[in-house]
């Protein structure tokens, strides 16, 4: 019996609870949650979602990325920079995405202050992970009872304080923490998961950008 946290598989396999068991959300949480990213875009695309997810669930935002990318040029930060009011209104007529216009022209704000970040670090990874949270940062153990009172931590707030700095919108530091859970920057895959040592190699052997 799986314990506390842990979900069973039909694979017999134990795994974070929160992706319930649907298809979807269990090859997310197997394939991507908490594998390490450096490539600009997906990092830029992570953040983004994350702020749409903002007052969501997270499963909304996943069963729609594919018509974010369509409506957002995939997220590629160079062109969403140069969208327009016609792209908003595009946008706001999209029912592919959530249509939110504070969330829409937050997007193309943070496009372009991606593109001053890269101008600055050579590269979103290298800003991004500059954030990583040192060991003793981290708890002992990653059990589900730690993770639970972990919506925010140190280095969140931190990466969140410098986004708004800088001129970014829909970054607090809750949302900022699960983009850290999501690419990687900490593994939360909680004691007992079956990835959870997956990604611990993982991230040992990942050259830091």
């Amino acid at each position: 019996m799986a314990g506390q946290g842990l979900l069973t598989g039909e694979d017999g396999r134990d795994r974070c609870k929160w992706h319930g068991n649907l298809d979807d959300y269990r090859r997310y949480h197997d394939e991507e949650w908490g594998r390490p990213v450096t490539d600009d875009r997906r990092l830029f695309e992570k953040i983004c979602l994350e702020g749409f997810q903002s007052g969501l669930s997270w499963l909304t935002i996943l069963r729609k990325r594919e018509g974010f990318r369509a409506a957002f040029a995939g997220f590629d930060f160079d062109r969403v920079s140069l969208f327009g009011e016609e792209d908003i209104a595009r946008c706001l007529a999209d029912p592919g995405i959530v249509r939110h216009r504070g969330k829409i022209v937050s997007t193309i704000n943070n496009a372009r202050r991606a593109q001053a970040l890269r101008d600055e670090f050579g590269s979103l990874a290298r800003y991004f992970w500059g954030f990583e949270p040192q060991p003793e940062e981290r708890p002992a153990r990653c059990d589900w009872e730690t993770l639970a009172a972990m919506a925010t931590t140190p280095a969140s707030i931190r990466l969140s304080k410098d986004l708004k700095k800088r001129g970014w919108t829909f970054v607090g530091p809750t949302t900022v923490y699960a983009f850290m859970q999501a690419m990687g920057l900490v593994n939360d895959h909680v004691e007992g998961c079956c990835f959870r040592a997956e990604v611990e190699r993982a991230r040992g052997l990942f050259t830091r950008p």
